[in-house]
């Protein structure tokens, strides 16, 4: 059952209308209702005015045509009675002489409540106010084909088990207001809006539509559902072309085909606990004064064991493949500028980097050149320093040489060999014990020429490590664990991977653009170890602590919205079905949950590093973490 995740299947509805013809109406409302039903869609919205027609216009005056409204309405009470699906309806509603444009909430063949519209549009081809009043300070109960129903614009729609699931209705133009109600709907406790619209079509207003739903849905951090009438509903000089979206906290999840004279559903299912994670952390939600709204209690049914939604392999890398080059150009500037503001601060011309050959001083190299040539200052102030020792390979070692010299940048090459035998040597180490000491020996070695180079020269020491790195404690305390100023500390590795590419892809020079795809193509290793009897890599990172693919989705979806490791599981097992086993999912998100807890206390001393994703892991922006929290209720949550 998805429920106990945090997912609310919603729903929303263009059905196929014949404008005033009500009986027919209602009849195609129902099918699709029952449509929704066979689909697990625990709630699910029809556009405004549905059961009439948006564009009656003057017959709305009709008694005929308000007499049957309230029959269709029982119609579908009696029709869907036996189902679970919550579902809403546009209608028009008499009230005490006055006539609304309402939204009826209708769950097992009882009324809910009716929300009416609070904006009334009274331009060009629209004149609501010439039939209907604004909901706007109606707050009361009335009966309605026999039930008594509440009827105002404060509604919320509770859940009775789980007060997160609380939804809330606007009407159309109350989204094009400078204050929508959502936005008081999403202050007091609704997650998810429906909006019930008839929006017509000119040039322009549908990337305008999309982006307004869009941006409430980030701006209230709900899940917004939107339906509108659809292309059979136009008339006279209007056209409708039956848009439906479904966004959560700024992305489109879902969105159907406009110009669709047939009846269409779309649906998806919505994160609750991820935009009430969001909530927690946002202050604008704590300092925000309660309002009077009547809480309707509802029964969310959980029966749903399938997930209508799809996640992204790669949660940090840019989606839209079109816009590449502007993602890729953004996040390099953030990087580069960055550090050129560091170096202007401080004033030095000199920077020194440690080049391994692999991807991530590949990256922090080409920040430095980027961030150089902004400064106007000459690549042979970066003093790129290889430092060979006893695991790398010729292919690291004659990449690294290339990429300094192929940039202009000042080549010093220190062997490291010497060093730490007499290291060793004064510490009792055997050579032929290839533990940890023999490795962390050689990390502290490097950072400790890099340090001492850097007060030579007057310079920096510019770190390499990466956000993955720091997530799993990847990374030696004192060795490539410090530096002067970190460029990559925001950057997960599936994304220092996309942007080298990118780099690569765009680079002018061919030996250049060599160089770095051949960087792009060798495994990722320390090299401290000996490599194999051909001269290859044999320490390869990701046979020893998993896949990053899997700790990137891991980090993302743990730290951004507070996932718990069996909700993670859960998605991870269907993102990467064609990739990974259940059983190599489970036993890597262990142990990156065992490294995330057990290295806090490499994270709390990290350099200064620049922010550039949503998410970083530093002391001193968005991770506060005790260094000694224990990991135990995290991984029982994977055994129950």
């Amino acid at each position: 059952m998805l429920k106990k995740y945090g997912y609310l299947r919603v729903g929303a509805i263009v059905p196929s209308l014949e404008v005033g013809n009500v009986k027919k109406n209602v009849k195609e409302i129902v099918e699709q209702i029952k449509r929704a039903a066979i689909e697990k869609v625990q709630v699910v919205t029809t556009p405004e005015l549905s059961l009439t027609g948006y564009t009656c216009s003057d017959l709305f005056f009709q008694d005929i045509l308000l007499q049957d409204s309230l029959h269709g309405l029982q119609e579908i009470l009696e029709a869907t009675q036996k189902l679970d699906i919550i579902s809403i309806v546009g209608l028009p509603i008499k009230i005490k002489n006055k006539l609304y444009n309402c939204a009826c909430v209708i769950q097992k063949g009882t009324i809910l409540g009716l929300v009416p519209k609070t904006y009334l549009p009274n331009y060009n081809e629209f004149y609501e106010k010439r039939w209907f009043e604004s909901g706007r300070g109606l707050n009361e109960r009335v009966k309605v084909l026999g039930q008594e129903v509440p009827v105002s614009t404060n509604l919320l729609f509770q859940d009775a088990e789980d007060d997160s699931y609380t939804f809330a209705i606007e009407i159309c133009e109350d989204l094009w207001a400078p204050i929508p109600p959502s936005t008081y709907h999403a202050l007091n406790g609704a997650t998810v809006i429906f909006n019930l619209s008839a929006s017509n079509e000119i040039i322009g207003k549908y990337s305008f539509r999309k982006s307004l739903v869009s941006n409430q849905s980030s701006k209230t951090l709900t899940a917004y559902v939107y339906a509108s009438s659809g292309v059979n509903e136009s008339t006279t000089d209007v056209l409708f072309s039956g848009h439906a979206l479904i966004s959560e906290d700024g992305s489109i999840l879902k969105e159907n085909e406009r110009f669709d004279f047939n009846s269409n559903l779309i649906y998806a299912d919505v994160d609750i606990k991820r935009l009430m994670n969001d909530r927690y952390k946002n202050t604008s939600y704590r300092e925000f004064t309660k309002q009077d709204y009547t809480v309707v209690k509802v029964n969310v049914k959980d029966d749903t064991t399938d997930l209508a939604r799809n996640y992204a392999q790669y949660p940090f890398v840019p989606k839209d493949e079109t816009r590449r080059n502007e993602r890729c150009q953004e996040i390099f500037n953030i990087q580069a500028c960055a550090l050129a503001k560091r170096l202007k601060h401080i004033g030095t011309k000199k920077t020194i980097i440690g080049i391994s050959g692999g991807l991530d001083s590949t990256l922090a190299f080409l920040v430095i050149v980027a961030a150089y040539q902004k400064l106007g200052i000459s690549n042979d102030n970066i003093i790129g320093v290889t430092m060979p020792g006893f695991g790398t390979t010729g292919r690291t070692y004659n990449n690294a040489i290339s990429l300094i010299k192929e940039y202009g940048a000042t080549l010093r090459e220190i062997s490291i060999k010497d060093a730490v035998l007499q290291h060793f040597k004064d510490i009792g180490q055997d050579v032929d014990n290839h533990d940890i000491t023999y490795e962390n020996a050689q990390a502290r070695e490097r950072t400790q020429i890099l340090m001492d180079i850097a007060n030579k020269e007057g310079g920096i020491v510019i770190g390499t490590g990466d956000l993955s790195e720091l997530a799993l404690g990847w990374c030696t305390y004192n060795g490539d664990h410090m530096s002067m100023y970190s460029v990559n500390s925001s950057i997960p590795k599936t994304l220092v991977r996309y942007l080298v590419k990118w780099i690569a892809d765009t680079t002018e020079n061919a030996q250049q653009k060599a160089t770095i795809y051949d960087i792009l193509d060798t495994p990722i290793s320390p090299e401290l170890l000996p490599p194999d009897k051909n001269g290859n890599i044999a320490q390869k990172t990701e046979s020893s602590i998993g896949p990053y693919i899997l700790h990137d989705f891991f980090l993302y979806h743990f730290f951004r919205y507070g996932a718990s490791p069996s909700k993670i599981r859960y998605i991870a097992n269907q993102t990467f079905k064609d990739m990974y086993s259940q059983e190599e999912i489970d036993k890597w998100l262990r142990v990156f949950l065992k490294k995330f807890f057990s290295q806090q206390f490499k994270r709390s001393c990290i350099p200064d590093g620049v922010k550039v994703g949503t998410i970083s892991l530093s002391p001193r922006g968005d991770l506060r973490m005790p260094s000694d929290a224990k990991v135990d209720s995290w991984l029982s949550d994977l055994d129950e």
